[in-house]
């Protein structure tokens, strides 16, 4: 069943997503990018309808997706019988970009360990990197009961 929709409704919203998107820290053409796709009820966007849709030229889309590819936020694919890509969301698109930061914070976590010993254990930096190493350890083990209960309740809510 079709849902009537305000255009003008989606591309006020899609601005105003990009802009919060902008200020905690993804550029600006990227998270007008990722709002759009956020909004489209088809999933996916060419290259073209996103250029189309935000008013930019389709360099700053190449840009802006090549971002979100490689943060992990977006995937190209390709439809059979198309010569155009697609971009479209990855499935449960929270769940695996939170994923990837619970690597990057393992990374993080290890390099800490080493800043300890060059840095000496009782030094004010050594403190303070031990502080951190503590920090990201507490985050590493809360993240894995958050991942666990979300895939429940997703779960529940799929069902």
């Amino acid at each position: 069943m079709a849902t009537e929709r305000d255009d003008e409704a989606i591309r006020r919203y899609v601005e105003s997503l990009a802009l919060v998107l902008a200020q905690i820290g993804m550029q600006r053409m990227a998270a007008r990018v990722f709002a759009a796709l956020m909004t489209t009820d088809a999933g996916q966007l060419t290259a073209g309808e996103l250029a189309e849709q935000l008013s930019v030229s389709p360099a700053a889309i190449s840009g802006a997706v090549r971002y979100l590819e490689g943060v992990g936020m977006v995937t190209k694919v390709r439809e059979p019988g198309e010569r155009r890509d697609h971009y479209r969301l990855y499935d449960d698109l929270w769940y695996a970009t939170f994923l990837k930061r619970d690597r990057l914070l393992m990374v993080w976590h290890d390099a800490s360990e080493e800043g300890i010993e060059a840095l000496g254990a009782d030094s004010p930096a050594g403190k303070r990197v031990a502080e951190m190493r503590d920090f990201l350890a507490f985050m590493l083990e809360e993240l894995d009961d958050l991942f666990a209960r979300w895939q429940e309740r997703r779960g529940k809510r799929h069902s």
